[in-house]
């Protein structure tokens, strides 16, 4: 199998319903930025592939959130599938995909301390890097938001459903909870953010 076809020379691109689009079309940025998502994932999960090779993380650790990355990473390339036109009845993500997720932040969350302020992205390299996506993540969401809100106007059927936005919803929540997550498994902490605003005023000249 080529990986050059040469069909996207002129600028288009063929949708999974057949059409032919030119590259900035509104589906072409919507799975685009999910499959920047994915890689960005994956790089955070390479690091992490690091840290328990040197044993910084517990193998059986690991391993769980191996598991629970490679289905959100499965997910994603079934929800790119559905956002480039593949046509589905019940939509790629499902209730069931969104309790998944939700009991996985639970049950991280429990083991963490309270949060009682803002706090810096950063860290140990797997935590920053799940930072990155869950800010990927959240603009996925403001486009998806955008691009529904474009449809409805028009009287186009939406983008995405109700269940796929909510799941996107909840994964950036995961990325940010696993990002605290890894510090722990590391031992280390959250770095808290100090506003300039919240210290002692300062005389102006």
């Amino acid at each position: 199998m080529k990986i050059y076809t040469k069909t996207g020379d002129q600028g288009q691109t063929g949708l999974a319903n057949g059409t032919r689009v030119y590259k900035d079309h509104l589906r072409v940025e919507l799975y685009g930025t999910s499959d920047e998502l994915n890689s960005v994932i994956g790089l955070a999960l390479s690091f992490m592939q690091q840290e328990a090779q040197t044993e910084r993380i517990a193998g059986p650790d690991f391993e769980k959130i191996e598991a629970q990355i490679h289905g959100i990473q499965s997910l994603l390339f079934e929800l790119g599938a559905e956002l480039a036109g593949f046509p589905t009845e019940e939509g790629s993500i499902l209730a069931s995909d969104v309790d998944s997720i939700e009991g996985w932040i639970d049950e991280m969350n429990e083991s963490l301390p309270e949060m009682k302020q803002f706090i810096l992205p950063g860290g140990d390299p797997a935590s920053a890097q799940f930072h990155i996506g869950r800010t990927v993540c959240r603009r996925l969401e403001r486009k998806l938001v955008a691009a529904n809100r474009q449809m409805e106007q028009t009287g186009e059927s939406i983008i995405l459903g109700t269940i796929g936005m909510i799941w996107v919803n909840r994964l950036s929540d995961y990325l940010f909870v696993l990002a605290r997550y890894c510090h722990k498994l590391t031992g280390g902490h959250d770095i808290p953010w100090k506003s300039r605003m919240q210290r002692p005023s300062r005389k102006r000249s």
